[in-house]
C-alpha cells in the first residue's frame, strides 16, 4: 500500500468532485493535504472530512488565476504543513455549452483563465518551491478525455485541457534534473457537478455509456488510489506519463 507519510500535498479545486477524491486518497495514504479553492465553506467541509481520517490538513481560499494569491497560498501551506511534496493542478471549470459560432470571447477567456492560466501559475509556483527545496517531488496535472476527442459545445474547455498536456510534458522534461516528476491524469466520464448538464440528457448518457466498455460513468471516489500512486515519492522513474482512467472509453 502507498505510504505518503511526511508528504505535504496541495490539491487545487480539492473541495468537490475528482479533486476532493484525490485529496481523500492522499490523506488515506498518510499525506498532509492543503485544499486550494475559492469556496471557503466547501473547503471547510472537506478539511473536516480529512481530519476525520486523521490527516493533517488546511485550506486556503484561493483563485488559482490570481498570481499573488497563488504565491500567498503556497507560502501559507508550507509554513503550516511543511515542505511541498506533491502538487495536484486540478482546478477547472466549464461554461454553459454553446456552438463555436456562438461562443463569446469573454466566455472563452473565462474558461482558459482558470483551466490553463491557473494551472500555469500553480505549477510554476510548485516548480519554484521544489527547486528551492532541492527535495524532489511530484506534480499531477488533471486533464480530460476531451484532450483526445472533439468536445462539441465546449470548445474552450477542450482547448484548455489539451493545452495542459503540453504544459505537463514540458514540466516533466524540464524538472527531471531536479528529481521532480510530472504526470497527467486523464479522467473519463465522471459523475461530478461539472458534468451535470450531460447527466441530465438521457440520449447523451446512453451514447457515452454505450461507447464505454465498462458500461457506466465513474464515481469520483474511484480516483482516490490513483492519486496516491501518482503522489508516491518512491516512484522515481515514472514521469511524463498520461494515466488514463476512463473505463476503456478512449480505446473503444
Amino acid at each position: 500500500m502507498t505510504d505518503l507519510s511526511g508528504v505535504t500535498a496541495v490539491v487545487t479545486g480539492g473541495n468537490s468532485g475528482i479533486g476532493r477524491a484525490m485529496a481523500i486518497g492522499i490523506a488515506k495514504a498518510g499525506g498532509a493535504v492543503s485544499i486550494w479553492s475559492r469556496n471557503a465553506d466547501r473547503n471547510a467541509e472537506v478539511t473536516d472530512e480529512l481530519r476525520a481520517l486523521g490527516a493533517n490538513t488546511m485550506s486556503v481560499s484561493c483563485d488559482v488565476a490570481d498570481e499573488a494569491a497563488v504565491a500567498e497560498a503556497m507560502r501559507r501551506t508550507v509554513a503550516e504543513l511543511g515542505p511541498l511534496g506533491c502538487f495536484v493542478a486540478n482546478a477547472g471549470m466549464v461554461d454553459a455549452p454553446a456552438p463555436i459560432v456562438d461562443t463569446t470571447l469573454e466566455s472563452w477567456q473565462r474558461v482558459l483563465r482558470t483551466n490553463l492560466d491557473g494551472a500555469f501559475l500553480c505549477t510554476r509556483e510548485a516548480a519554484r518551491r521544489f527547486v528551492e527545496q532541492d527535495s524532489g517531488g511530484s506534480i499531477i496535472v488533471v486533464s480530460s478525455t476531451s484532450s483526445r476527442y472533439g468536445a462539441a459545445g465546449i470548445a474552450s474547455y477542450a482547448a484548455s485541457k489539451t493545452a495542459l498536456l503540453g504544459l505537463s510534458r514540458t514540466l516533466a522534461v524540464e524538472l527531471a534534473r531536479h528529481r521532480v516528476r510530472c504526470n497527467t491524469l486523464i479522467p473519463g466520464w465522471t459523475r461530478t457537478s461539472i458534468t451535470s448538464h450531460g447527466q441530465q440528457n438521457p440520449k447523451f448518457m446512453a451514447a457515452t455509456i454505450g461507447r464505454t466498455p465498462v458500461r457506466r460513468w465513474a464515481e469520483p471516489d474511484e480516483y482516490q488510489q490513483v492519486a496516491a500512486f501518482l503522489a508516491d515519492p518512491t516512484q522515481l522513474f515514472h514521469t511524463g506519463n498520461e494515466v488514463v482512467v476512463d473505463g476503456g472509453y478512449t480505446i473503444f
